[in-house]
């Protein structure tokens, strides 16, 4: 069988090729994050700040278990089933106050959201209090 014969590509246009997904990764997310900036209501943006503490809690919490120890596991488990069950009420919540969402629900309106917000947030506190015992 005859050889192949591989095209050489020069190292300039090697280095473009590879800066170029690069390059248009970086525009895509800040073209994101200025969409996200100015067409999010303010409301939605501190939900969405509460959601990330959260998310960092959790990771803390998990990396503290692995490096550290969990002794008193239940501590361990009611400290991280707050924050992911916190985090899917908030998820909730910020679906549910988003204005782009209001035609899919229709008969909730965003104080309603948070008031079942609160109400959930009381009973998984109340049991993840009941659980550290």
């Amino acid at each position: 069988m005859p050889a192949k014969k591989v095209a050489k590509i020069p190292s300039a246009a090697r280095a473009r090729a590879d800066a170029a997904p690069s390059a248009s990764f970086a525009s895509a997310i800040s073209q994101v994050w200025s969409s996200y900036v100015t067409t999010t209501p303010k409301r939605v943006k501190l939900i969405d700040s509460f959601l990330g503490f959260l998310l960092v809690t959790g990771v803390l919490q998990f990396a503290f278990c692995l490096l550290v120890g969990n002794y008193p596991f239940n501590a361990f488990l009611s400290g991280f089933a707050a924050t992911v069950g916190q985090f899917v009420l908030t998820a909730s919540l910020r679906i549910q106050a988003n204005p782009e969402n209001a035609s899919q629900f229709k008969t909730v309106s965003p104080e309603r959201a948070f008031a079942d917000f609160v109400f959930g947030s009381l009973i998984l506190h109340f049991f993840v209090y009941n659980f550290i015992n």
